[in-house]
């Protein structure tokens, strides 16, 4: 059984009548290319454990040849120059990680995380290293998370420090969990700076950088991440990303448009297990009848299917709130993240109970078949923890209810 041969029934429940037509034609774009090249290669990506030479370089230069990476991008940069690249942006996630949330991941953090920090950086920057990010000539990656800093950012808790010298900056410390790492050229690194935080474009061949070998994770195997390791790295001072201590302010709208990504690519997800998890209902028969008969079955799936369009207008609406100068679109990014992302986690573990024991396989020993709900059981579960995870989300959420003063 494979995604291709099932009914997308995205395109007879959710009526898009918000939505601008460019948006519409980009998603009928990025379908048309996950469909041919994702959906082939998706599922040797979802099972081959990380390594290096495991990562999908080829499906990464076709994506780049089909300009996908200039969709988020102005013209004056070699982007697409659209009216809404947020958007346009959210609904490429979207449709890569219907197929593969790992692609989807590669994509999100070369282009969303990577390529719209560098948009704050000078023409030198945007020049040496966002242009050729979105033609794939270079891989990019970006660093906050630390062994012992993720949600928490604030200079106390970070431990990677660059000290400015006559010439730029001198880097020591560790970022871990940092995704494309072991293929990157380049990563966008947030450091502590006398008190303050800094962004610095680092290239990961210069003297002192190490990247780790990449981590063994339970899902999301496409997406490497790795530690990287700066001892006593010298960076230009051309290098730094907008001006020395805008670099939180740098690293939080980043994330916050990450999160429009993530919530995306769980609607992505649950739209998958959806349409796989009818299918089955229709097709196995149990007790004289087909499972779709039973009534349990019929409301839950209608339930899922509200959900479904209730997640894709939450992230369209945050995305397009950015396409509008909102830079934190709060609170629609963190309801749509969290959103988005619960219900791909809820619905993935419905989806294997649908599919019962073929749904725990990765593989049937009898006949090679597979069925792809184990696989996003696995990946949905990250997604509910990077780039905030859900309880911040709803911290953010919180705070725009009650104020800073009461939660703090």
């Amino acid at each position: 059984m494979t995604q291709t041969t099932i009914a997308r029934y995205q395109d007879t429940l959710y009526h898009d009548l918000a939505t601008p037509e460019e948006i519409l034609a980009i998603r009928r774009e990025v379908r048309r290319f996950a469909d041919e090249h994702v959906a082939p290669a998706a599922y040797a990506i979802g099972h081959t454990e990380e390594s290096v030479g495991a990562f999908p370089r080829e499906l990464f230069a076709k994506m780049a040849q089909a300009g996908l990476f200039a969709i988020p991008f102005a013209a004056e940069v070699g982007g697409r120059g659209l009216q809404y690249p947020c958007t346009a942006t959210a609904v490429m996630i979207e449709e890569l990680a219907y197929h593969s949330n790992s692609v989807a991941a590669i994509v999100d953090v070369h282009c969303i995380l990577a390529g719209n920090a560098l948009k704050h950086g000078s023409d030198s920057i945007r020049e040496r290293y966002l242009t050729p990010l979105l033609k794939g000539e270079k891989i990019g990656s970006f660093a906050t998370t630390e062994p012992d800093a993720s949600t928490d950012l604030s200079v106390n808790a970070m431990s990677t420090h660059a000290r400015r010298t006559e010439t730029g900056y001198v880097i020591n410390g560790r970022k871990r969990f940092i995704s494309n790492a072991p293929v990157a050229d380049f990563v966008v690194v947030l450091c502590v700076d006398a008190g303050r935080m800094t962004e610095l474009v680092v290239e990961l061949d210069w003297p002192g950088v190490r990247v780790g070998e990449p981590d063994k994770k339970m899902g999301n195997h496409g997406q490497l991440t790795a530690d990287i390791y700066f001892d006593n790295v010298e960076v230009p001072l051309e290098n730094v990303v907008a001006e020395p201590g805008q670099g939180l302010k740098i690293a939080l709208q980043t994330l916050t448009y990450g999160r429009v990504g993530i919530a995306a690519s769980g609607t992505g997800m649950a739209q998958a297990l959806f349409d796989l998890s009818v299918e089955r209902l229709k097709s196995r028969r149990a007790f004289g009848k087909v499972i779709a008969q039973f009534q349990h079955w019929q409301f839950k799936i209608a339930e899922r299917a509200t959900e479904i369009e209730n997640a894709r207008n939450l992230y369209l609406k945050a995305a397009l709130r950015m396409d509008e100068g909102h830079a934190f679109a709060d609170p629609e990014a963190a309801m749509a993240k969290w959103y988005g992302t619960n219900l791909a986690g809820e619905f993935a573990r419905d989806a294997v109970q649908i599919f019962g024991g073929y749904g725990f396989m990765r593989e049937l020993a009898a006949d090679g078949s597979h069925y792809r709900v184990e696989e996003i059981y696995r990946d949905c579960k990250i997604a509910e923890i990077y780039e905030g995870t859900n309880e911040i989300q709803k911290l953010v959420i919180a705070r725009g209810i009650f104020g800073k003063d009461i939660t703090g």
